[in-house]
């Protein structure tokens, strides 16, 4: 199995599945979004029996309890990219890997309802980062690769639509 990166999505992005346009999307409503993740998650959880929180429905699609520690994940990477773009001139930002994480790490394996816990616990760190930030701020720029250049505003939105997107698959992924 070869990972390959996705790559980053762009500056105004809009998601066919989910529809949420990056472009449309005001910081404070972004960080709002960041902020109702661990509860929507959590909701999400709530409606599938315990059974179906582990194993995948097919071999390509995460399980539930993949989702959530992605959830988890992408909270305290966001926090730390945010971070990074705020305190250094035009970081390059390590990739997150999800695929190799969610193999090596069992995912699949883990307490959903710990790391629900986690989730909520770290969500309010990456708020904190949010609140540092000045109006110029969000023009600071990053990159992952040479040629994936992307603003913190971004990055926020980014955030924020993984937790949107993802919730969404949770529940996909918790049909019988």
């Amino acid at each position: 199995m070869v990972d390959v990166l996705p790559p980053l999505a762009p500056e105004d992005h809009v998601c066919a599945p989910c529809g949420m346009a990056f472009a449309e999307l005001s910081v404070d409503a972004a960080a709002a979004l960041a902020a109702s993740v661990p509860a929507r998650a959590r909701a999400a959880v709530d409606a599938i029996p315990p059974p179906r929180r582990h194993g995948r429905r097919t071999p390509d699609v995460w399980s539930v309890a993949e989702y959530v520690c992605h959830l988890r994940d992408v909270a305290i990477a966001f926090t730390i990219r945010l971070h990074r773009a705020r305190t250094e001139d035009r970081p390059a930002l390590e990739p997150v890997y999800n695929d190799l994480r969610v193999r090596r790490f069992r995912y699949d394996d883990h307490d959903v309802d710990a790391v629900l816990h986690e989730l909520a616990l770290v969500t309010p760190g990456l708020l904190d980062e949010v609140a540092r930030f000045a109006d110029a701020d969000w023009d600071r720029r990053v990159t992952r690769l040479a040629h994936e250049e992307r603003t913190a505003r971004w990055l926020l939105r980014q955030a924020a639509h993984e937790g949107v997107h993802h919730v969404a698959d949770i529940s996909a992924a918790g049909r019988p």
